[in-house]
């Protein structure tokens, strides 16, 4: 049985979702940042810190970079970055209805 030795983390499908996520709302935060405003018209800014943190994280996983100590890997991984990514998406729907 021949296994590939890359994890799934590895895989240029992973790295490309990480990217996929992370830019068009790295775009959206820098061109247009009033699409996150809540409905009172203020920022939450403990959330966009941690979206901000998913962002950076997607593209620290998209361009293929690997940190070697693992407090570094789970908070640069694919599961942060997809996860905060996420909610950046959900905050950005929530604002936006």
């Amino acid at each position: 049985m021949t296994t590939d030795p890359r994890a799934w983390w590895q895989h240029p499908a992973s790295r490309g979702l990480s990217l996929l996520l992370a830019t068009p709302l790295a775009l959206l935060l820098l061109i247009h940042p009033a699409a996150m405003l809540d409905e009172q018209g203020r920022y939450s800014h403990s959330l966009l810190m941690l979206v901000m943190w998913g962002v950076s994280a997607g593209f620290v996983h998209g361009v293929g970079f690997d940190p070697h100590t693992r407090i570094w890997r789970l908070c640069f991984g694919p599961g942060s970055a997809w996860s905060l990514t996420v909610l950046g998406y959900a905050l950005l729907a929530q604002a936006n209805l």
